[in-house]
């Protein structure tokens, strides 16, 4: 809150705030978003109350104010480690416990030629950078009660925050691309000729809509239950690509030396860093639903561990299926096509194999519907003209992007799912920086604004004029194109490809110009 605006506990109390000390903020209770709804749209009032009667989801990004949180509150029992982590682990591997992850592993030998244990390390090592970076973003939602998209007006003003809005639109989009092509190319699969790689993908996306389009309580009644299935297939995957033969050396004499070797490292671990901060543009619009007072430590490890376990169990999965030495893979696996690949997988299975596949196809739904439900909430953070539109509209307009642009662009799959996770990488590094000097700096109990004001999230006026923020950000875009165009990537490689260092450069340079802009937004506005 700007020394400004601040007031007293006691005035803050007379005049209906609602304060924490816990998480330093100040808010005013909310209406509920059903009533607001179904006034605002008049005439079609009473069918938009008939649709949230029967279950579907009203609130969009409105704060979710305390008095409407859940009334559980077991991570904050001494007693619930093993609890709050079977719930996280739960949700976690549902949504990354899935087909879609195991390409990224493909992608170690398919586009690097690293070895297994190159790749399991690179795999493990850049992980756990990205699942840090999720795990803090996920600890503002019990603080703040907000979605992630709406948290970045804080640090990057109205303005910049529908920057972010717009990036994380395409971002779910382009996971709910990759997603419905996955899918549909290991439906199509099944039995080659009979159905259409087109109506694969059809049937992936329309089976993805239904729970994000009914909302937040459907989104996490799926993703609880789904992940039992799809552990087992993960397993069955590994005991058939261990029968088939897995050969830790058979890329050895492919795989690069010395700088050229540092650059697949390099390049590969962007990829990986990417699959993990996907996330982190959403990880708090899952958390905001808790009790303030939340553990934030607890909430931290829990995310952290229940994206590092899922992700990397199905990646090395991915990078241990490239490795098979069998003759009989050695044409599915030069061909790049991950739905050959596992159908050659479970081929012994024949009958029982092919039902595996469906399972594996129809996984793609648990990946696919937070993609869906956070692009509507992302839509609707891009302003207030965007955010009167009710979120499920948004929802079944995301899925019809994703469906078309996942038709047209069905034959480059590997191409796609590659250079989208690159420069996904770039944008979310610059973002959790910026988000995270704001928090700890300038947010911080005794630091220059001592909090967050959680009143002023919609209100452009009392926000930071976003300026630091923006422009932080332009210098974490110059900063990535210096692999493309600077001296800095082609040195970490060699053979005239370089390495991809987009995400560390784009960090480094945000993190080094936001404090000093901000510092002088904050001396010059106040705020």
């Amino acid at each position: 809150m700007s020394p400004s605006n601040s007031v007293s506990l006691e005035e803050e109390k007379e005049k209906g705030f609602v304060h924490d000390s816990n998480v330093d903020v100040v808010a005013l209770p909310e209406a509920d978003p059903d009533t607001v709804i179904v006034n605002r749209w008049g005439y079609f009032g009473p069918v938009l109350e008939r649709l949230f009667a029967s279950g579907v989801e009203a609130r969009g990004v409105e704060r979710v104010p305390e008095d409407q949180r859940s009334n559980k509150n077991q991570w904050n029992n001494k007693d619930s480690w093993v609890q709050g982590f079977i719930e996280r682990s739960e949700d976690s591997s549902s949504v990354n416990c899935v087909l879609t992850t195991i390409p990224i592993g493909v992608l170690a030998q398919e586009y690097y030629t690293l070895t297994l244990p190159h790749a399991i390390a690179t795999i493990m090592c850049f992980g756990a950078l990205g699942a840090l970076c999720v795990a803090f973003i996920s600890t503002l939602g019990p603080k703040t009660g907000l979605r992630t998209m709406i948290i970045t007006r804080y640090s990057s003003g109205y303005i910049g925050g529908t920057i972010y809005s717009v990036l994380n639109v395409l971002t779910q989009l382009g996971f709910s691309v990759t997603a419905v092509i996955l899918g549909g190319q290991t439906l199509a699969s099944i039995n080659p000729g009979t159905l259409p790689l087109v109506v694969g993908i059809i049937i992936i996306a329309i089976c993805s809509l239904v729970p994000c389009f009914i909302g937040y309580e459907m989104v996490h009644i799926y993703e609880r239950y789904a992940w039992i299935v799809m552990v087992l297939v993960m397993l069955f995957l590994w005991g058939l690509g261990g029968r088939a033969g897995f050969d830790m050396d058979i890329q050895k004499p492919l795989e690069a030396t010395g700088r050229s070797l540092s650059g697949d490292v390099l390049s590969f671990g962007g990829i990986i860093f990417g699959s993990f901060t996907g996330w982190a543009p959403v990880a708090a619009d899952y958390n905001c639903r808790l009790p303030a007072n939340t553990s934030s430590i607890k909430v931290f490890f829990l995310t952290f561990f229940g994206l590092f376990i899922p992700i990397c169990f199905v990646e090395i999965l991915g990078a241990a299926l490239m490795t098979i030495s069998d003759p009989a893979y050695a044409e599915v696996i030069a061909s790049g096509d991950t739905g050959a690949l596992l159908s050659q997988v479970v081929s012994p299975w024949k009958g029982g194999g092919k039902f595996v596949l469906v399972l594996l196809a129809f996984s793609v739904v648990a990946n696919n519907i937070p993609n869906t439900y956070s692009a509507g909430i992302s839509v609707q953070a891009l302003g207030r003209p965007f955010a009167m539109v009710p979120r499920f509209l948004w929802v079944f307009l995301a899925f019809v992007a994703y469906t078309v642009a996942g038709v047209a662009g069905r034959e480059h799959f590997s191409a796609i799912l590659s250079n989208f996770l690159s420069i996904l990488s770039y944008w979310t590094a610059f973002f959790i920086v910026i988000v995270a000097e704001e928090h700890f700096i300038f947010r911080r109990k005794n630091g220059p604004l001592g909090g967050y004001n959680l009143d002023d999230y919609d209100t452009p006026s009392r926000l930071p004029l976003g300026c630091a923020g923006v422009l932080a950000g332009c210098f974490g875009v110059a900063g990535a194109v210096v692999w493309y165009t600077g001296p800095l990537g082609m040195d970490a490689g060699a053979d005239g490809y370089g390495a991809d260092l987009g995400f560390e450069l784009a960090a480094a340079f945000s993190a080094f110009m936001f404090p000093p802009l901000r510092w002088l937004e904050i001396r010059l506005t106040g705020r």
